[in-house]
């Protein structure tokens, strides 16, 4: 069999390229790139202008006030002395450093940078740290700006339009809704550079923003184009040092940003590029992940993840997510993200397999490249492909030490599976119901997610009914 990292080596070159199309000059990526984020901070003036007395832009001004949100993981101080050393000489003064979010940005963390930022009146706000420290920047820069949705309150000056974050979020979960609330309003997101720590969730180039109410479990999501961060980065160099169950979770989310826009993308305009973009994703994460998992150290895999979750961002900006998804956003108290999609998307798979053969082929025969089936993907045909593709997730789900089935995850109960199935019911989620490629009403999710999720609570596919 041909070696898969010698037939892999122009896909490097082809995942930058792809990138340079998506954020063109706007984006710095690659090893060491840390050093230049000052010029990119200095410059983010002249990105969003900022509303000044009288409803009128502020003047750009000579140095400016940063305030960084930042996580504190092992070797993290190293990196945030780089970005104060560049910032220090592009002349922005960092007047407030605030500590970042917790795993799946928990709604009061939120909350809690949203008033330490509002504190401190920058003029640019950095993020550094994965995707929930990320998440929560977005989110937060919305509270500083909007009042909720369709509610002003009373006040004049610098008190009107000020509401308590706690109530202001929910406004905007769904999409498009800050781009609503900014319409007309006179005012201006704060500029926000992020910077990516983690092969994952690709948060710093998306328009995602994910809050979880830990009390009631659930996540939900803002989505809208306003939330887009001005400036992001990705040193490569943060990566190193990732312990190995961050190492996986980061690159199967990236695998489902991928599989899963490609799956809803069958008859619409965007197809192509969106199989080029996720088929050039998927080889590089299935083909280097266990290499990452053998030897931890190992640039080259290391840059190989970095490239195929970015491509998993530019995935979700091209196209949706769907049932993955959708159904992790009820797991968040037992299973990380990425491996709550990992474990899903085997059987969702399966589900929506008459529907989506030609990506199933494709990404059948790079699991096959990767040397995680045997099957003659070409001869198979609707379920009995999916159900092939399938058993290949769940070879690779293996090889890296993830369950296959959630009656393996500690603390999982059937109380889950009715979360899963009452969020998948609330509208400000229906985009991902309606990003399925077998689109699915409300009142058709328990007739036909049920079986889906019993399957992955069972390990057994032969449950799942399809449309």
């Amino acid at each position: 069999m041909t070696d898969p990292f010698d037939e892999l080596r122009a896909s490097f070159e082809q995942a930058r390229t792809l990138l340079r199309q998506f954020k063109g000059d706007s984006y710095l990526f690659g090893a060491g790139v840390l050093s230049a984020v000052g010029r990119l901070v200095a410059a983010s003036n002249s990105i969003s202008p900022r509303t000044c007395a009288g409803g009128k832009p502020c003047p750009q001004v000579a140095g400016l006030n940063a305030a960084l949100v930042r996580e504190t993981f092992p070797g993290s101080d190293k990196f945030v002395q780089v970005i104060r050393e560049s910032l220090s000489k592009s002349k922005v003064r960092l007047q407030a450093e605030i500590k970042g979010a917790k795993p799946n940005c928990p709604r009061e963390d939120l909350f809690r940078i949203a008033a330490e930022l509002k504190t401190a009146q920058a003029d640019v706000v950095i993020s550094f740290g994965g995707g929930s420290t990320i998440d929560a920047t977005k989110a937060a820069v919305v509270l500083l700006a909007l009042p909720p949705a369709g509610r002003v309150t009373a006040g004049t000056g610098s008190e009107a339009n000020r509401v308590p974050a706690e109530a202001g979020i929910d406004s905007y979960f769904g999409t498009g809704l800050v781009t609503k609330g900014l319409a007309g309003s006179g005012k201006f997101l704060t500029p926000h550079v992020a910077i990516q720590t983690a092969a994952s969730s690709a948060a710093h180039l998306t328009k995602y923003s994910n809050i979880t109410d830990i009390s009631t479990g659930q996540k939900k999501l803002i989505v809208d184009d306003a939330i887009v961060p001005a400036h992001p980065v990705f040193d490569y160099e943060t990566t190193y040092s990732s312990p190995p169950h961050l190492t996986a979770d980061g690159a199967m989310d990236g695998i489902a940003h991928c599989l899963e826009v490609l799956y809803g993308a069958v008859g619409k305009s965007f197809y192509n590029k969106a199989a080029e973009i996720t088929s050039t994703g998927i080889a590089l994460a299935v083909t280097y992940l266990p290499r990452v998992m053998e030897n931890p150290h190992d640039k080259k895999a290391r840059e190989a993840l970095c490239l195929a979750t970015d491509l998993g961002g530019y995935a979700i900006m091209t196209g949706g997510t769907n049932g993955g998804h959708l159904t992790s956003f009820s797991l968040v108290d037992i299973l990380t993200h990425g491996r709550a999609c990992a474990i899903m998307n085997p059987y969702y798979t399966v589900f929506f397999a008459p529907a989506i053969e030609k990506p199933l082929r494709l990404v059948g025969n790079i699991y096959r490249q990767a040397d995680l089936t045997k099957a003659d993907i070409e001869k198979l045909q609707g379920r009995e492909l999916g159900i092939a593709v399938a058993q290949a997730m769940f070879d690779l789900a293996r090889r890296i030490g993830f369950p296959t089935r959630l009656s393996e995850v500690q603390g999982f109960s059937q109380a889950h599976i009715e979360r899963a199935l009452t969020a998948a019911k609330d509208p400000q989620l229906k985009m991902k119901l309606q990003n399925m490629p077998v689109p699915l009403t409300a009142e058709m999710v328990d007739e036909y997610m049920r079986p889906v999720l019993e399957a992955a609570r069972d390990g057994d596919l032969s449950v799942i009914k399809n449309v």
